[in-house]
């Protein structure tokens, strides 16, 4: 919805700056300045000011507001050091909105002293138990926070590094397969907007966040070969170059309203941000009764199907646009090592002997000890075993011996089998 301000004046200065200014009510020849834009939260308060004729001060930082020397201050500093690198465009958006939501239960008391105890950084910690990955989070962006006060001599010490880690990484997102696929397309039609995501992250790898900004004005013609060709939107991506392949052209072609990215929402507008177009997919496969799967687990599936069909790290690569090898190594391990497996089992059941190395392992299996005979293992006559053994002592160095000793023959068996 457009508002109207009435007396509103948009000045351009000739440094390019834009300011705005206010002209009070029944006063046609004053004018006031502003120290905030249209869709400032703190624009309307000044506006309605200077339409009374009374000049605003400026807000204030959030950091002028607090105590200094407190927490609350430290957090704000930070933060607003953070946005200023955001401006720079060395720290993403994405970053600052993480440190943010993170480092607000650090300041529900912002007037306590900006150097917090091990002790009590180990109770919030404690306190997020439901969810210790966000836990992990929390006390990792605390440690950043005061390596950067620490510089600053703000505090002298890092409490926060030396804390145990709670939470244990598993499997991750879950690999999607061809039913799935067939499942998602089966719900979601040619021509709809889930459609054309699904095709993109299929067809190019791409993480979810690039579907806010990939678009027509990404293709060109690389050797005569239509291409798509972007930087993806995470920090430290390499730049991706992958050929156009027919089934990813027809979806971006299909829908009846073409925008300024493939992935558009209503109006034709593309999404605002990574995060609202993974709530987004996650809604669409909900639909699609995949609500287990996830936009990642389509990257995740393409990288293992890649790696299943020979292609090396550094073609992994290229595509995905990793920028470090040991990324894309995570998929050619796992399929190496199967074919490897494989192989090797394979080469032991054409060796002749197999039957022998069976049967060996078979005697060894079905051997009982029986201790009414008179026969003795050798470890028992040995003069170092002198000492008679407690039974169940007895019984059980017996059965670890009698292992060993199975072990020890059955080594030099494969060996000499594997040279025929």
């Amino acid at each position: 919805m457009q508002v109207d301000y009435p007396g509103l004046i948009r000045q351009l200065l000739p440094s390019g700056t834009v300011i705005y200014r206010v002209r009070p009510k029944g006063q046609h020849g004053k004018r006031i300045q502003l120290f905030a834009a249209p869709g400032d939260s703190d624009f309307s308060r000044q506006y309605d000011l200077a339409r009374r004729g009374i000049k605003p001060d400026p807000l204030k930082k959030p950091s002028e507001q607090e105590k200094p020397q407190t927490i609350g201050w430290l957090v704000h500093t930070y933060l607003e050091y953070l946005e200023e690198r955001v401006k720079a465009g060395t720290t993403s958006a994405k970053t600052l909105k993480k440190k943010r939501n993170l480092l607000a239960r650090l300041i529900k008391n912002p007037n306590r002293k900006m150097e917090v105890p091990r002790e009590k950084l180990i109770e919030l910690q404690d306190g997020m138990g439901a969810s210790p990955a966000q836990a992990d989070a929390f006390i990792e962006a605390v440690a950043v926070l005061f390596d950067w006060a620490v510089e600053r001599k703000y505090i002298k010490e890092n409490t926060a590094r030396g804390i145990k880690s709670v939470y244990r990484k598993g499997d991750g997102a879950k690999p999607w397969k061809a039913a799935d696929v067939t499942a998602f397309f089966a719900v979601h039609k040619s021509g709809s907007t889930p459609h054309v995501a699904m095709s993109i992250l299929l067809w190019t790898g791409c993480r979810i966040e690039d579907l806010t900004m990939l678009g027509r004005h990404h293709e060109c013609v690389i050797d005569g070969v239509d291409a798509l060709r972007w930087v993806p939107l995470k920090r430290g991506s390499t730049e991706v170059c992958i050929p156009i392949l027919e089934p990813l052209r027809s979806a971006t072609r299909a829908p009846k309203v073409l925008g300024a990215t493939y992935v558009t929402k209503r109006g034709g507008k593309p999404y605002s941000s990574g995060g609202a177009m993974s709530a987004m997919f996650k809604r669409w496969c909900h639909e699609a009764g995949l609500s287990h799967l996830s936009a990642h687990g389509v990257r995740k599936g393409l990288a293992e199907v890649l790696a299943e069909k020979g292609c090396s790290q550094y073609e992994i690569m290229a595509i995905l646009g990793h920028s470090e090898a040991k990324t894309s190594e995570v998929y050619t391990r796992r399929v190496e090592r199967w074919n490897l497996a494989r192989g090797a089992l394979a080469k032991l059941g054409k060796r002749r002997g197999q039957s022998e190395v069976h049967d060996a392992w078979e005697r060894l299996l079905r051997f009982k000890w029986r201790p009414e005979t008179d026969r003795k293992p050798w470890f028992e006559t040995n003069p170092r075993h002198a000492q008679p053994l407690a039974p169940a002592a007895s019984e059980g160095r017996r059965a670890r011996w009698i292992l060993m000793a199975g072990m020890a023959s059955a080594i030099p068996l494969v060996f000499l089998l594997a040279l025929f």
